[in-house]
C-alpha cells in the first residue's frame, strides 16, 4: 500500500476549526466534497456534499461542456431546496434521474429515513427525494448505476457498513449481494454492465460478474478515484492517483497514459464527457474542469466560496 493511498483511504480529515459566522453557506458546504455529476440533458452540474446537494454554475466553460449553464440559469452555487443532506453517495443514474445515500439532517425534521437514508431518488434535480429501499438501514458511500435491457438500471453501491458491494437489476428496488472489498470508489462500464472497477488500497479491481468476484487489474496505476469514459474516448478508465495525476486509456484495456494533475489530495472525480472528454475534480482549489485530462483545468468553484 502507497503511504499516500494508506491516508486517504482511513477517511476524511478532521474538520478546520469553527469557522467564523461571517463564512458562506457554500463555503460551509464545499468543506466535504462527496460526489460530483452532470445531467447534460437539463444542463445542470451537481456537487454532493455534507450539506447537501449544490448545483454549479459552468457558464465559464466553452459549449463543448455537454452539461454548460448560462449565466441567466445560474450565477453562483446553490444549495438545492435548502435541504442540509449529509450525501455520502451519489450518481446522476440517468438524464433526469439522480440517486443518493447517506444521511438525512440530524437538525431538521425530515421525511427521509435515519440514521441512514438507504437508497433515495429524485426526478427534479434534488428539489425533492423518494425513498426507493433500504430506509433507516444501509448508508452507501458510493454509488453508480448503468442501463439494463428495457428501462431498468443496474446499480451499485459500497454498503460503507459491512464493506461489501451491493447490486440491484431492478433500479434500485431489490438488492443482491457481491464481494466483499473495502474500496475507496466504484464505477461501472456503461457498455457493459457485468464490468465494474474499484480502487481499493491494494491496487485497482476489476469484476467482469456483476461484482461478484475481483481481480486486480493488471498494469494498472495505483489509482485512489476512477470513471469510466463513453465510446468518443474508446470507453477506457480515468482516474487520479494519490498524488493527483490524472491517468486515462484511450480504448478499453488500454495502455494507460499520464496526463495532468490536481492540486493537492483529489477528493472526487467524474467523467462527464462530450465531443471532448470532459472531467469534473475536486480537489484544494476547490472543483474544477478539465476537457484534456488534467493538462489544464478551469476553476469552477473556489474552495471557500
Amino acid at each position: 500500500m502507497t503511504t499516500g493511498l494508506a491516508i486517504l483511504l482511513a477517511g476524511c480529515a478532521p474538520s478546520p476549526a469553527a469557522a467564523p459566522a461571517a463564512r458562506s453557506a457554500a463555503a460551509e458546504g464545499f468543506e466535504h466534497i462527496h460526489g460530483l455529476g452532470a445531467d447534460a440533458a437539463a444542463g445542470k452540474t451537481f456537487v454532493a456534499t455534507h450539506q447537501g446537494v449544490w448545483l454549479i454554475p459552468t457558464d465559464a466553460l466553452p459549449a463543448s461542456y455537454p452539461a454548460r449553464s448560462s449565466a441567466a440559469d445560474i450565477s453562483e452555487p446553490t444549495q438545492v431546496a435548502g435541504r442540509v443532506l449529509d450525501v455520502m453517495g451519489f450518481t446522476v443514474a440517468a438524464p433526469g434521474l439522480l440517486l443518493a445515500s447517506g444521511h438525512p439532517d440530524p437538525e431538521a425534521p425530515s421525511d427521509l429515513a435515519a440514521p441512514n437514508l438507504g437508497l433515495i431518488s429524485s426526478a427534479d434535480a434534488a428539489e425533492t427525494w423518494t425513498p426507493l429501499s433500504l430506509a433507516g438501514k444501509t448508508d452507501f458511500h458510493d454509488l453508480d448505476a448503468v442501463p439494463l435491457s428495457g428501462s431498468a438500471l443496474r446499480v451499485y453501491g459500497y454498503d460503507s457498513g459491512n464493506g461489501t458491494l451491493a447490486i440491484s437489476d431492478d433500479s434500485g428496488a431489490t438488492w443482491s449481494t457481491g464481494e466483499t472489498v473495502p474500496m475507496r470508489d466504484l464505477a461501472a462500464d456503461p457498455a457493459n454492465p457485468d464490468q465494474v472497477f474499484a480502487t481499493t488500497a491494494d491496487g485497482l479491481v476489476g469484476s467482469g460478474d456483476a461484482g461478484r468476484s475481483f481481480s486486480l487489474v493488471a498494469d494498472a496505476p495505483t489509482l485512489f478515484l476512477i470513471d469510466v469514459g463513453d465510446a468518443r474516448t474508446g470507453g477506457g478508465l480515468v482516474g487520479i492517483d494519490p498524488e493527483g495525476v490524472v491517468w486515462h486509456q484511450d480504448s478499453a484495456a488500454g495502455p494507460w497514459i499520464r496526463g495532468g494533475r490536481t492540486e493537492g489530495a483529489p477528493v472526487a472525480l467524474s467523467y462527464v464527457g462530450g465531443i471532448a472528454p470532459w472531467i469534473l475534480a475536486a480537489d484544494t482549489r476547490g472543483v474544477v474542469a478539465s476537457d484534456d485530462f488534467g493538462a489544464s483545468w478551469t476553476e469552477l468553484v473556489p474552495a471557500g466560496a
